[in-house]
């Protein structure tokens, strides 16, 4: 078992996301932006470049039952350099986002600083879909943390899994540094997460 060290073209998608940080989907053209596929992007899907899946379905499947609460993953101990790296990995990935200040879509800023700096002033959310089914809120309540979180509604079976693994990978590759998959606040205790060393998602929860 690994231990992770806790705090411790355009605008082409079918789907839309609720305006309130939800996890609704409607038909519908959405606002913000899906950007082409960058070829040189990091892998964002474990089977997209015919790799082995992270983790199977069958091991883990009772870590995304549903139960009306959120699944958050975090990745600690972070700066404005990181912060910074993980906003360019969004835009550098293809995936669909909008940026949203009290739930009133906006241009996503270059500089993570400003996003940070108007934080304190009014509600602030990033969406983003690493496909369209699944819905990623993304939040910026510290520098020192990166967190977000998804619905257990829209994780489910190898297809879906396969997805919320690309997505801590791609994160972890990039910053360096391990991403946990929790329970809805509870970052001391992960389920999953990118192992640094080993270069994949790998099961934590016994």
């Amino acid at each position: 078992m690994t231990t992770f060290a806790a705090p411790m073209v355009l605008s082409v998608a079918i789907l839309r996301p609720g305006g309130d940080g939800g996890h609704g989907v409607a038909a519908g053209v959405a606002e913000g932006r899906w950007l082409g596929r960058n070829r040189g992007a990091p892998r964002s899907t474990p089977g997209d470049d015919g790799a082995v899946a992270d983790l199977m379905w069958n091991d883990v499947s009772e870590l995304f039952v549903p139960d009306g609460s959120l699944l958050d993953a975090y990745v600690f101990d972070t700066t404005i350099a990181e912060w910074q790296a993980f906003v360019d990995l969004v835009r550098l990935q293809g995936w669909w986002f909008e940026y949203l200040e009290e739930n009133h879509p906006r241009s996503l800023p270059d500089h993570v600083e400003v996003v940070l700096e108007r934080r304190p002033e009014m509600g602030i959310l990033l969406q983003v879909r690493p496909v369209p089914e699944v819905l990623v809120n993304v939040h910026f309540f510290t520098v020192e943390e990166i967190e977000v979180d998804f619905s257990p509604e829209e994780l489910q079976g190898q297809e879906r899994l396969d997805v919320v693994c690309g997505f801590l990978g791609a994160v972890g590759r990039r910053l360096g540094k391990p991403m946990v998959l929790t329970p809805e606040n509870g970052p001391r205790h992960p389920l999953i997460g990118y192992d640094v060393a080993a270069d994949r998602v790998v099961r934590i929860a016994s």
